[in-house]
């Protein structure tokens, strides 16, 4: 009797390979949610030490974020380098260049440990990072550990095992399931598999059901009801698209000047004392926190959450104070992400454009402004649109922010020409000396895009 399948798609359903790649594939899930559980409750215990020392005295963290940027500094200048910066960078170039010894060297277990690790002591230190990009580093590098134990040991059958990860993580750290999908395909890798996209959802599926069922069902940011009028009211989205996208794309091209040692004396000074370097970038930070309140330390999530339901505890200095805190601990090169802190001026910049139009529901200016700022930052707008949607369940508002983010996307790149993610995993790759492949087949995945 004849099968009812085609011969390959039997193959593809019933192998015994297929089953030990799906196996790893769902185990490394559960991996990644329980470490994305574990680095959310730590991350938030340590910026609530931080908060009582604020609290006690804000004069104490001339000293506390000073020594806590110098301390990670000093760890990641030998065998912890990998674990700088946001670590979306390092999935991209993995993916990229499909070499066993880079992939080896920035996606083992220490690495994730340390990632972690470091970036829930920069948290500690009152940081302005997020924890999204590290849950992504942290996820990948999870899942890929995972693979080379059920013998998936061929660096191009490890994009997969990344592309997993790094869904599975992004979904994990915002309980955002389906940007973790729309996040694995218009940011870590513009060739997807047809194949493997019932595995990549899967993967994600039992990521998230692991989430749900330790913490509940919830909505990032609470549920946002604001509704935007059609006429005048739509230029709100011209406002936010091309303030938000021309603002987020100078954070990028900054950063990236910083990450190339500009300007010069600025690069000078970083290369000759990084520790002293990193100690001058969180005493900055202190100031900005003296100066203006706690709004510039942390991923910035309470001031942003407060402003998209309508009652704001920051004033309107908020979005460009925190663009600053957000320049300056990326300065630093020490661990942590920029997800969270982008959200966080983008909202802070919808809160002032939100006076030019009175008439129009505030909350849909800094729903309108957080979108448009990360999709700047990003060059994501899908990815952006997604999360910005699930983050508030606003799917009323589908529209306008699918015309803010494609909006700021294309403002964003008239300043900075290369995606922030995608330029850094350049500069990576560049300085690793990473082949451009290994032996084998010609990869399943391809170069990371926007």
């Amino acid at each position: 009797m004849r099968s009812p399948l085609p011969r390959s798609a039997h193959e593809f359903l019933w192998s015994r390979e297929q089953w030990k790649r799906r196996l790893a594939l769902w185990g490394g899930a559960v991996a990644v949610a329980l470490a994305a559980l574990l680095f959310a409750k730590a991350g938030d215990a340590a910026f609530g030490g931080f908060m009582r020392i604020y609290a006690a005295s804000p004069w104490w963290t001339l000293l506390l974020t000073p020594a806590v940027f110098a301390l990670l500094s000093w760890l990641t200048l030998g065998w912890l380098k990998p674990t700088r910066g946001s670590g979306i960078p390092q999935v991209i170039a993995a993916i990229d260049r499909p070499n066993r010894d880079y992939q080896s060297k920035n996606l083992s277990l220490g690495v994730s440990a340390g990632k972690l690790g470091l970036t829930v002591l920069a948290l500690f230190g009152g940081a302005s990072v997020g924890r999204e990009g590290p849950t992504v580093h942290v996820g990948a590098s999870l899942m890929y550990v995972v693979g080379r134990w059920f013998g998936f040991r061929d660096p191009h059958e490890a994009t997969r095992f990344l592309l997993a990860g790094g869904a599975a993580g992004i979904a994990a750290a915002f309980n955002t399931p389906l940007a973790g999908v729309v996040f694995a395909i218009e940011e870590l890798s513009d060739r997807y598999e047809h194949r493997f996209s019932g595995t990549l959802i899967t993967a994600v599926i039992v990521g998230g059901v692991v989430s749900l069922g330790l913490v509940g069902n919830y909505t990032y940011f609470g549920t946002v009801s604001a509704a935007l009028p059609l006429g005048t009211g739509w230029l709100a989205v011209l406002l936010c698209g091309v303030v938000c996208g021309l603002l987020s794309g100078g954070f990028s091209r900054a950063t990236l000047a910083a990450m190339d040692g500009k300007p010069r004396w600025l690069g000078r000074l970083r290369d000759a004392h990084p520790i002293l370097f990193a100690a001058g970038c969180g005493l900055l930070l202190a100031l900005l926190g003296l100066a203006f309140g706690v709004g510039a330390f942390g991923t910035g999530y309470e001031q942003a959450r407060s402003l998209v339901q309508g009652h704001a505890v920051v004033g309107h200095e908020f979005g460009l104070m925190k663009l600053a805190a957000n320049l300056v601990s990326s300065a630093a090169a020490i661990p942590g992400g920029l997800f969270s802190p982008a959200l966080a001026v983008g909202a802070g910049l919808g809160h002032n454009l939100s006076v030019l139009m009175p008439q129009v529901d505030p909350r849909a200016f800094v729903l309108l402004g957080m979108t448009g700022y990360l999709a700047g930052v990003t060059q994501a707008p899908l990815t952006s649109a997604v999360i910005s949607m699930e983050l508030t369940d606003s799917s009323d508002m589908l529209l306008p922010i699918l015309a803010v983010v494609l909006l700021a996307r294309a403002m964003s790149s008239l300043v900075c020409r290369t995606p922030i993610y995608k330029a850094m995993a350049q500069r990576l790759l560049a300085a690793a000396a990473v082949p451009t492949g290994d032996d084998g087949p010609p990869p399943t995945q391809g170069s990371a895009a926007t």
